[in-house]
C-alpha cells in the first residue's frame, strides 16, 4: 500500500500538461514498425471493420450527396427537375434562425470563436509540440477552428449582402426567399422545387462549410463524451489532476459549436454525417501509417490500461 500512494504521489498535481502526459506514456514492448506486428488475426479483423464503414460511407456519399446535382422528374411532361433536400442555399451560411437578428451578430460570434480556438491551438501546439497533431482530439480542435475561420468569411459576405438588401438593392427580401422556400419543402418533404423566388443556391464553399460542421458535430461529441465520461472518471478516482488547458480544450469546442447551431440557418441533412465517418476513418488509416514507420505510444485512451495495471500490480 506504501508503494502504492508513492507512485501515485508522484503523479499528482504535474505542472504543465506535457509532465502528465509524460507520465502516463506506458512502457511499450510490441514493436509496431515490424511486419510481424500487423500480420495477425486482430489486424485483419481491424482491417474488416475499416473495410465496411469505407462502404458505408462511400455508399452514403455517392447515394444521397447534392452538390448541385439534379434529377429528371418522371412525372413531369415538361421536364421539370427536382433538386435534392441536401441542397444549401447562399444565404443559409451567413443568415440567423431569427429574422430581427442582424446578421453581424453571428459574424462577432463567430471571429470571437475563431480567435479564442486559433489561440488555444497554437498554445497547445507550444506546450506540446508538434507530435500533439498526431492525436484525434488535436484534429478535430483544428477542424473546428477551420471551420469558424470559414464561417467568419461567409458571414462577412452575408452582412456585405443584406446591407445591399437593406439599400434596396434588385434582390428578393428574405421573406419572400423564407416562405417560397417552405411552400416547396411542404409539396415533397424530400426534395426542393427550384423557382424564380428562390435564393441562389450556395458555392462550393457553402456545401464545404455544412460539411465540416456535420464531421465537427460527430467528432466533438465523441472526443467529449470519450474525455468527460471516461477518462475523467477514472482520473478523478485515482486522484490524478487535470490544467486548466485541457478542460477548456474539451469544453470550448461544444460550447461554441452549439452556439453557432442554435445561430445559423443551415439545414442538416442526416446522410452527411457519413463526412464523419470518412474524417474518422482518415485519422485512423493515418495512425496506421504512422505506427507502421514510427516506434511511438497510441493515445490517451491507454491511461486507462496504466492505471488498471498499477492498481493490480500494486494490490
Amino acid at each position: 500500500m506504501a508503494s502504492s500512494s508513492s507512485s501515485s504521489s508522484s503523479l499528482l498535481s504535474p505542472s504543465s500538461y506535457t509532465e502528465l502526459k509524460d507520465a502516463w506514456h506506458p512502457s511499450t514492448t510490441a514493436n509496431t514498425t515490424e511486419s510481424s506486428y500487423w500480420f495477425n488475426w486482430r489486424v485483419m479483423i481491424c482491417c474488416i471493420w475499416m473495410a465496411i464503414a469505407t462502404v458505408i460511407t462511400a455508399f452514403l456519399i455517392f447515394k444521397y450527396e447534392g452538390f448541385r446535382r439534379k434529377r429528371s422528374d418522371g412525372g413531369d411532361v415538361d421536364g421539370g427537375e427536382k433538386e435534392w433536400s441536401g441542397n444549401v442555399y447562399e444565404d443559409e451560411t451567413w443568415r440567423p434562425c431569427l429574422r430581427n437578428i442582424h446578421p453581424a451578430w453571428l459574424l462577432a460570434f463567430r471571429v470571437v470563436a475563431f480567435f479564442v480556438l486559433l489561440v488555444m491551438l497554437i498554445v497547445i501546439g507550444l506546450v506540446d509540440g508538434p507530435t500533439i497533431f498526431f492525436y484525434y482530439t488535436q484534429w478535430t480542435f483544428a477542424l473546428i477552428t477551420l471551420y469558424f475561420g470559414l464561417g467568419s468569411l461567409l458571414s462577412l459576405h452575408g452582412c456585405y449582402q443584406y446591407n445591399k438588401r437593406a439599400a434596396g438593392d434588385r434582390v428578393d427580401s428574405i421573406e419572400a426567399i423564407d416562405s417560397e422556400r417552405a411552400r416547396s419543402k411542404g409539396a415533397d418533404n424530400n426534395t426542393i422545387q427550384q423557382s424564380q423566388y428562390s435564393s441562389n443556391p450556395a458555392g462550393f464553399w457553402g456545401y464545404v462549410f455544412q460539411i465540416i460542421f456535420q464531421m465537427n458535430a460527430g467528432a466533438v461529441l465523441l472526443t467529449d463524451c470519450v474525455f468527460w465520461f471516461i477518462i475523467v472518471p477514472f482520473l478523478e478516482i485515482h486522484d490524478y489532476s487535470l490544467n486548466v488547458l485541457v478542460i477548456n480544450m474539451h469544453s470550448l469546442n461544444a460550447i461554441f459549436l452549439l452556439g453557432d447551431a442554435a445561430l445559423n440557418s443551415l439545414s442538416f441533412p442526416c446522410f452527411r454525417i457519413a463526412y464523419f465517418f470518412f474524417w474518422t476513418i482518415a485519422y485512423v488509416i493515418f495512425q496506421w501509417a504512422l505506427h507502421s514507420l514510427v516506434h511511438i505510444w497510441y493515445n490517451r485512451i491507454q491511461i486507462l490500461v496504466i492505471i488498471l495495471n498499477s492498481d493490480s500490480n500494486h494490490s
